[in-house]
């Protein structure tokens, strides 16, 4: 049922956040709120937008409760005039640092109008808000995204040596040097699928011993990770994040199964 629209919720969680990787843990949230009030409901709503409005609401909720900043102050209405239904194309392309510069109103009503499409009745009705307020909203909101970009990347994060010795073992096809790496009660979330720990994450290599896949030390979102690539492809199918702890692996978050998180993930290569 949410398979067609679990990607545009990612792309809005995640640049409401500034995160492919918080974007998809509001997805989890939103789907989970969701499954839970089908279970008590009568019919089912209609999809798309009610899901639209669990996920907003998720995503200020995940906002507040990390404490980055929430500004609820009303839109000013004479800045509605020039506004109008066209998507505007710098919105669509400004990367997900970008939008962390416009308070949440302005950030949410952006990204629902301008990158996923929503109409202004649309956004309104997940923002709970009136059509007015949306377009006074947009019109701040797009004349922020217009100026000169003085967005900063993030403090670098790392424990290079560790993940390096991961990617290494890992394309030398070396699965009992991979699994020497990793804690004896070592955490692993396939996102989206299951979660494992201790000796049981031991298993969860065996799938890759069959499989011809390589990665690449990257830097995605200031920490390292691991970009996962098929082989001959230019572009990452999706990404490994681990935690360490005394030099082993203590968390494995592999996104497998969400691989649309790779379509907004703004990551650069390390090294060759």
């Amino acid at each position: 049922m949410v398979a067609d629209v679990r990607p545009e919720l990612h792309r809005y969680a995640a640049r409401l956040t500034g995160s492919v990787i918080d974007g998809e843990d509001i997805v989890q949230d939103t789907l989970a709120k969701a499954l839970y009030a089908l279970s008590q409901a009568a019919e089912v709503p209609a999809l798309r937008p009610w899901l639209f409005r669990i996920a907003h609401n998720a995503a200020l909720d995940f906002l507040k409760s990390h404490g980055r900043k929430y500004a609820t102050s009303d839109a000013e209405l004479e800045h509605i005039a020039a506004e109008d239904d066209a998507p505007d194309p710098l919105v669509v392309r400004a990367a997900l640092a970008r939008f962390l510069t416009l308070p949440v109103p302005q950030r949410s009503a952006v990204i629902l109008k301008d990158v996923l499409g929503h109409s202004l009745e649309e956004t309104a009705e997940t923002m709970a808000t009136s059509v007015i307020a949306v377009k006074a909203l947009l019109s701040r909101g797009r004349a922020k995204l217009r100026e000169p970009d003085r967005t900063t990347a993030p403090a670098p994060v790392d424990a290079r040596a560790e993940v390096e010795r991961y990617v290494s073992c890992f394309n030398a096809r070396d699965w009992d040097g991979v699994r020497a790496l990793v804690s004896d009660d070592c955490r692993l979330d396939l996102v989206s699928k299951s979660q494992r720990r201790g000796k049981q994450v031991g298993f969860y290599f065996a799938r890759y011993e069959k499989e011809n896949l390589s990665a690449r030390l990257v830097r995605l979102e200031g920490r390292l990770a691991l970009a996962v690539y098929v082989a001959g492809a230019q572009i990452p199918a999706y990404f490994i994040v681990l935690e360490f702890a005394d030099g082993r692996v203590r968390l494995i978050r592999d996104y497998r199964y969400v691989p649309y998180i790779v379509n907004d993930a703004e990551f650069e290569l390390v090294g060759d």
